[in-house]
């Protein structure tokens, strides 16, 4: 039971970082503006090589050893290893624990080995230390819908959809919670 209670206390937390804390840090980079800037205003087509580029920004930790700990920690996840990236990426995080790329793959390797407390505690980390990861806020969907908590996902996902509009997985997860909580008795 107490599991079970610190598990909401993670999420409660992640929402209110989610709805509190939601201003633009200010270490992001000239570079990532110009591409967020341009993803609003892109086309469908555009905005794949626009994202692209930014998830390429968003993995760069500025030390060669670290990218070396993410791209292993990812290189396990393609594989279907999460336990191998967990350990890949915890050594990536105990070295550079303000880069949010770590927290983020760690989030998806905590997930994929089903284990989503640790999994929100670090889309938690991930959304504070960048508030504009849409993959943190799509991941944070997933689980949502996942506890059967259909608004938070919903809330979530439209969170998501505003800093990147071209996400077509997650417009449908949109017009498919919509149509399901439409259909709910108030």
């Amino acid at each position: 039971m107490k599991a079970k209670f610190a598990f909401h206390n993670c999420i409660l937390a992640t929402l209110v970082l989610l709805l509190w804390g939601w201003s633009p840090v200010a270490a992001q980079t000239a570079r990532l503006d110009d591409l967020f800037q341009q993803l609003q205003s892109a086309t469908d087509e555009e905005s794949g090589q626009i994202t692209q580029n930014i998830w390429l920004e968003w993995s760069k930790s500025g030390s060669p050893a670290m990218d070396l700990l993410l791209k292993r920690g990812r290189d396990a996840l393609d594989a279907g290893k999460p336990q191998e990236a967990i350990e890949h990426l915890t050594a990536l995080i105990d070295h550079a624990p303000d880069f949010a790329e770590g927290y983020n793959a760690r989030a998806t390797a905590y997930f994929q080995a089903g284990d989503l407390g640790p999994s929100v505690a670090d889309i938690a980390k991930t959304l504070t230390l960048n508030p504009r990861h849409f993959g943190a806020l799509s991941g944070l969907g997933m689980i949502f819908e996942q506890l059967d908590k259909p608004d938070q996902a919903l809330e979530v996902y439209k969170a998501a959809l505003a800093i990147n509009p071209h996400m077509a997985d997650v417009k449908d997860a949109v017009k498919r919670l919509e149509a399901k909580l439409a259909g709910q008795d108030l």
